[in-house]
């Protein structure tokens, strides 16, 4: 399969949305504790989502997994454990923050730690990425998506300095700025660790191919282990919450909290499997950029954050903001596409040479 950037940032836009959407659902739960919604919601993204699409659309899943080095096992599993930290964080950063601001701020760190250290551990940088001139541009466009994050904070910070307490917290209740941005700081730089756990994955790829999966579909099998280890951080944090504040009883009656059991359930469904759709776009998306896959962590930051500013937009968490705030958001959007733009233009070269 030939690849090309084109379809590749397509597939990314269709992650970011994804990812952009998959928290709204979440504000339709009624009466449950949020680790309760969250580890609901997740149960459907790391486990029941992956195997079910692995199997589906690639040949012999569960003996793939099998044939695949423990080594490589344990590495994306670790990796996905790491980044279970940044995402169960991550939902604290959008409690605190708003999806706006808490998606900037968390991915700023995401979409830098997580595109430029695959390379730099690979020994790669300096040779294929500073050395040509389609790694150039690539590098360009991350440059470009990282002040496009850095314009969203500053939309963020505007608005939090314009708006009042009871304002910010009509549209988000626990809104807390310096709270918000310590748990988003370490929220981004521990999800960057899931782009370590796709590339440790590399060899799962290639067993699954020789089983005679399409390539487009190599990523799915390597979502498996690495979701799973999202899936125990996650499990293990929710748990001691539920314990700590009595909230276990959710799972299972509506007797105390009077929730809607079943309508509760299928906005989590609908929440975790819209989060897995994210990785799904992200890993076919990824076998269409060439030798500079890597670029492909910094396509799918950028369409998340456009995507997840436009839903603040439609959900007024920048209503009360000025003209002058809602243009920096603005910019951020503008520039935001740019980068992809231009990432997809540097994998265009790098095809084009080959």
């Amino acid at each position: 399969m030939n690849p090309n950037p084109l379809i590749g940032v397509i597939f990314h836009w269709l992650g970011g949305l994804a990812s952009g959407s998959f928290y709204v659902p979440y504000r339709g739960v009624k009466r449950w504790s949020w680790e309760t919604l969250w580890l609901a919601g997740g149960f459907f993204s790391w486990i029941i989502a992956p195997l079910t699409m692995g199997t589906i659309l690639t040949r012999d899943l569960i003996p793939v997994l099998r044939e695949t080095p423990g080594s490589t096992l344990f590495w994306c599993y670790f990796w996905g454990m790491l980044w279970g930290m940044g995402g169960l964080t991550f939902g604290l950063t959008m409690r605190y923050l708003g999806m706006s601001l808490g998606m900037a701020v968390a991915l700023g760190y995401c979409a830098a730690f997580g595109t430029l250290m695959p390379p730099i551990f690979d020994g790669i940088f300096v040779s294929s990425v500073l050395g040509t001139a389609s790694g150039q541009v690539i590098l360009v466009g991350v440059g470009v998506c990282l002040s496009g994050i850095a314009f969203a904070g500053k939309a963020g910070t505007s608005k939090e300095k314009e708006m009042s307490v009871s304002q910010k917290q009509e549209v988000i209740k626990e809104f807390n700025l310096k709270k918000g941005v310590l748990v988003g700081t370490f929220s981004g730089v521990m999800s960057s660790c899931f782009s370590y756990g796709l590339r440790a994955g590399d060899p799962i790829k290639a067993i699954t191919m020789q089983h005679g999966t399409p390539a487009l579909w190599q990523g799915l099998p390597v979502l498996v282990p690495v979701l799973l280890g999202g899936f125990t951080t996650n499990f293990i944090w929710c748990l001691a919450l539920n314990i700590r504040n009595k909230s276990g009883h959710e799972y299972f009656s509506s007797e105390k909290t009077q929730a809607p059991m079943t309508l509760n359930y299928l906005l989590c469904a609908l929440a975790g499997v819209t989060w897995y759709f994210q990785f799904f776009f992200y890993s076919m998306g990824e076998t269409q950029m060439g030798k500079y896959k890597f670029s492909s962590w910094t396509l799918h930051m950028a369409s998340i954050i456009i995507f997840s500013s436009l839903w603040g937009i439609a959900l007024h968490e920048w209503r009360g903001s000025s003209s002058r705030t809602k243009g920096w958001l603005a910019v951020s959007l503008g520039v935001l596409i740019l980068s992809t733009i231009v990432v997809g233009y540097g994998n265009y070269l790098g095809t084009a040479a080959h």
